[in-house]
């Protein structure tokens, strides 16, 4: 697979890991708040990686990390009133939710930077220790840039006016875990407590604090990844500071190169301005739910234009969105109306070869969708004997299974439980076998639960009863 490599700007193979798994980092959630469609179209994307990669052979090993410390999480404890812990654990619950709605792949590991602390200490021990950090005044460890001479290789700012972040330019300590400034330069790796922390604070060598933003992700990496992974993911706007700083203090404390790829998302519009909640245009899975469009819409949506081309979101791309995946549905229940995707082993592609290729070519989204309509437009199922329908069913789905799209039931605007959907399934294979008796048995017994059944030539679906 070729993929655009952010360090060196050029289009580049990924070559597996000689030693196993293809290990990958993705920059997780800040549990404060509901994840809007812009950090679920970089999310959605990185699942549709895992699963070209997995497909293809790579054997992916992810990581995607949940901070649960920083401003924001502390900031939004303490007004509600809870414990960070009670606080963070009640939105990682809502975004696991989400992400089960939108059909994306669990981690491998999704660690938490709370329940790190001990390591993220030991890598600051051993900046300080190698030179790279020192103690502020106030008890605050800082990463000296100075001290590593090829940062800014990855967002090109190596020409850029460089100044400590200690003081900000009001003249003011700057402790931020977040800046937009590109002319700050020493960042904190360990915070000295503030009266606004509350009792959030862990003790270290320095005194009482907490990590940084940055230093948890390269003590997490290491934990479970090893001092060198193979990719690094997250949205075009981590690259720098985040990003930046992750491989300064790795590559100092590991002395070893931190990454060999390095894929950034780029930014999501939307109606062509960007998110805010003064425009009030940034919206949750929660708001495209309550407009009557499905988790699957939504994904589709998101991850139809290429990654690192910025997406325009409108509600025409959901109404779009809804039309193909009902063509796909279509198309699918005709070659094979009682399976479900899921992904095979393919030797040799006779009819999508184009559209896998697609994926492998830098992961072209919107290229692998125009070869599998322009295969559904030039296609009749109906002229296919059983084994050319045997082997287009086994590449579409596998397709579909890259892209994470169910096509199993026909869209719903509210979820069918997962009882009916087993009860409506044995009454298709009853009527396909000529059990009449028993097809009627299960459709009463479906009626008496509030639900009706709807066939078709090759399919059914299933739809709530109305009162």
């Amino acid at each position: 697979m070729k993929l655009f490599n952010s360090l060196g700007n050029a289009k580049e193979e990924l070559q597996p890991n000689p030693h196993g798994k293809f290990t990958m980092y993705f920059c997780g959630p800040t549990v404060y708040n509901y994840a809007h469609i812009g950090n679920f179209r970089t999310y959605l994307l990185q699942d549709v990686l895992t699963r070209i990669l997995e497909v293809e052979g790579y054997s992916p090993c992810v990581a995607r990390n949940i901070t649960d410390v920083d401003d924001k999480t502390i900031r939004d404890s303490i007004k509600n009133n809870v414990s960070l812990k009670t606080f963070t654990e009640k939105w990682t619950k809502i975004f696991h939710e989400d992400c089960e709605a939108l059909n994306m792949k669990s981690p491998d590991f999704e660690p938490k930077a709370t329940e790190h602390i001990d390591e993220q200490i030991d890598m600051i021990k051993t900046l300080m220790e190698k030179g790279f950090a020192y103690l502020a005044p106030d008890h605050s460890v800082y990463f000296r840039i100075a001290s590593f001479k090829e940062y800014g290789r990855l967002s090109n700012i190596e020409n850029r006016e460089l100044k400590t972040q200690e003081i900000d330019s009001a003249g003011k300590k700057n402790l931020a875990d977040e800046y937009d400034r590109e002319n700050v330069s020493d960042f904190a790796l360990w915070k000295s407590t503030k009266p606004e922390d509350g009792e959030n604070f862990w003790m270290s060598p320095w005194g009482k604090g907490r990590p940084g933003w940055h230093i948890e992700c390269s003590a997490m990496a290491k934990k479970y990844l090893g001092c060198t992974i193979d990719l690094h993911s997250g949205g075009v706007d981590l690259k720098f500071p985040h990003h930046e700083n992750e491989i300064a203090q790795s590559e100092c404390a590991n002395g070893k190169k931190f990454v060999r790829y390095w894929m950034h998302v780029a930014h999501l519009l939307v109606d062509g301005a960007k998110m805010s909640k003064s425009l009030g245009n940034l919206y949750t899975l929660g708001d495209i739910l309550k407009k009557k469009y499905s988790a699957q819409c939504l994904r589709y949506a998101l991850i139809a234009a290429h990654y690192g081309q910025q997406l325009n979101f409108t509600f025409n791309n959901l109404v779009a969105a809804k039309n193909a995946i009902e063509k796909l549905q279509n198309f699918f229940h005709k070659i094979a109306p009682l399976q479900d995707i899921q992904k095979f082993e393919i030797s040799e592609w006779k009819f999508l070869e184009s559209a896998f290729s697609a994926l492998l070519d830098d992961m072209n989204t919107p290229a692998c969708l125009g070869s599998v309509f322009k295969l559904i437009n030039e296609t009749s199922p109906e002229s296919l004997n059983e084994e050319q329908k045997h082997t287009l069913h086994r590449e579409f789905s596998t397709i579909m299974y890259c892209l994470g799209l169910r096509l199993d039931d026909k869209e719903q605007d509210i979820e069918v439980p997962q009882e009916i959907k087993r009860l409506a399934k044995l009454r298709w294979q009853a009527k396909q076998s000529k059990n009449f008796v028993e097809a009627d048995r299960l459709r009463q017994e479906l009626s008496k639960y509030g639900w009706i059944i709807k066939d078709f030539s090759s399919t059914y679906i299933i739809e709530k009863e109305e009162l």
